[in-house]
């Protein structure tokens, strides 16, 4: 059964919240905006009423809060308050740091109540994504870092003396090594497919795609293969020689007729139709 709770989300997350019981967060928080936002009401007709409801204050301030937070995480998290206490004595108790311990409260109970097969998602903008990014090393652990987004939001943004802000970030963090992962894929669209499946083996279309990876190994797929020295270059092979035979001998090899050219392999439209 789903449930909608109205309140702070600490004391949901402390009070209601089982450990190890949700598959998947996100969360989009307050960024640190300095502004109020409210809770629109529109009347019969549509309009926006007068009528407005603060839903919360962007605004932030170090005060008993905040050192309550502090004496909290140094009780149950000492590693993150060692952290914090490093991090707000570099930059002094001050809205910023009021922000980032107000989020490590909640980062913290958000890890309890994730599974261990669970994801996170946090949506943040470039203001403060670095220090979040840095809290959640922290309470994750960096080697469970997935990935960053960048989530571009308006195509122009006119702002007289810098760039204009025109992206936000989501950091993606999972509970442990064993997470659950459904790729998301588009299909090509057809000037693509015109364009790269233009050869056609066994009524099948295809395309060549490299067969090398960026960096040196030092294991098997380092080593030469059909006198192409792939350490030369600065790559590895995708798979091991001893598979590269195998595609070979099934005619999953392109060999290009070019002299000196690398061979490729065959990538077959229904077998690659879309991209992750």
């Amino acid at each position: 059964m789903n449930h909608l709770y109205y309140g702070d989300n600490l004391s949901v997350l402390r009070e209601f919240i089982a450990s190890d019981s949700v598959d998947l967060i996100y969360l989009d928080p307050p960024f640190n905006s300095q502004a109020d936002y409210n809770v629109i009401f529109h009347d019969q007709s549509g309009e926006r009423s007068g009528a407005q409801i603060l839903a919360f204050g962007d605004t932030w301030t170090w005060g008993q809060e905040s050192e309550q937070a502090m004496s909290d995480l140094l009780v149950s998290q000492g590693q993150l308050a060692q952290f914090l206490e490093h991090l707000v004595g570099f930059l002094g108790r001050n809205s910023l740091s009021a922000y980032l311990v107000m989020m490590a409260v909640r980062l913290v109970e958000l890890h309890r109540v994730l599974k261990p097969t669970g994801s996170l998602y946090l949506h943040c903008d470039p203001a403060a994504s670095h220090y979040l990014k840095m809290l959640l090393d922290v309470i994750f652990g960096s080697k469970h870092f997935l990935n960053e987004i960048v989530w571009k939001r308006t195509s122009a943004h006119n702002s007289a003396k810098r760039f204009g802000p025109i992206h936000d970030i989501i950091l993606i963090y999972t509970k442990s090594g064993n997470f659950v992962w459904n790729g998301s894929f588009m299909a090509y669209d057809a000037e693509y497919i015109a364009h790269r499946f233009k050869r056609v083996d066994g009524g099948r279309p295809w395309k060549d795609a490299d067969l090398t990876g960026a960096g040196v190994r030092n294991g098997e797929t380092g080593k030469p293969w059909r006198g192409f020295d792939v350490t030369q270059k600065g790559r590895h092979w995708a798979y091991p020689p001893s598979e590269l035979d195998s595609l070979d001998q099934l005619g999953l090899i392109y060999w290009p007729d070019k002299d000196g050219a690398w061979p490729r392999l065959k990538k077959f439209l229904d077998e690659a139709q879309g991209v992750n």
